[in-house]
């Protein structure tokens, strides 16, 4: 994808989260994100779920139940096995900072992006609920409260037609982005895709890393 795109000095890339968890190195993922924020050209690496149940099981700040339920799918081995370790508390510092850091969410003059969605319901507290922006799923976006501006987001897998659709669609409220690049046992998904925010242009990777270990989706 990146030898596709080619960014230059100038350009931004905005990358929607989910970087551990589900292929199969994470820690290479991480990797390359952190050599892409040394390049001459703009990168924000949004924060998913995936990251913050990771971050949140190094810290040792993670719920018992939802850690269990973590540790039983087969991800979980593959995840520590990549980076090495036996156990999420032996996640190395340059990580677990790069983590930390991660926004929730970013404001453009067009999109608001970020990688689940937002509380529409609570409009008030739309800047500030942080579980809905790493975990909503089935809510209606308010243009309004965005201020006329598309909702960007990924964490929700997309039959790539259906991306396709919502492009078609003039100024939509939503577009997500998130096609299921892992799921390579599902002909629907099993593609990464990235978004020219000044022209609309879907660019397609289809998945290149199989086979390895994933539940079907």
């Amino acid at each position: 994808m990146l030898a596709t795109l080619r960014l230059r000095t100038g350009d931004a890339l905005y990358l929607l989260g989910d970087y551990v968890n589900k292929g199969p190195d994470a820690r290479g993922v991480l990797d390359q994100v952190l050599r892409l924020q040394k390049a001459p050209y703009e990168v924000v690496a949004l924060r998913g779920n995936h990251e913050q149940e990771l971050l949140d099981a190094a810290l040792d700040e993670a719920d018992p139940e939802q850690l269990a339920r973590w540790q039983d799918k087969l991800e979980w081995a593959v995840t520590m096995d990549s980076f090495g370790i036996a156990g999420p508390h032996q996640l190395q510092p340059r990580y677990r900072k790069l983590l930390e850091l991660m926004p929730y969410y970013l404001e453009l003059d067009d999109y608001v992006l970020v990688h689940a969605g937002l509380n529409f319901d609570k409009p008030d507290a739309l800047w500030e609920d942080t579980t809905a922006m790493l975990t909503a799923k089935d809510y209606t976006v308010d243009q309004e409260a965005l201020g006329g501006r598309t909702l960007v987001h990924g964490h929700t897998p997309t039959p790539l037609l259906d991306v396709r659709r919502q492009l078609k669609t003039p100024g939509p409220a939503e577009i997500c982005l998130d096609t299921g690049c892992v799921y390579y046992k599902n002909a629907a998904l099993g593609n990464l895709v990235a978004l020219d925010l000044d022209t609309r242009e879907l660019i397609v990777q289809p998945n290149v890393d199989r086979p390895y270990p994933i539940s079907r989706k």
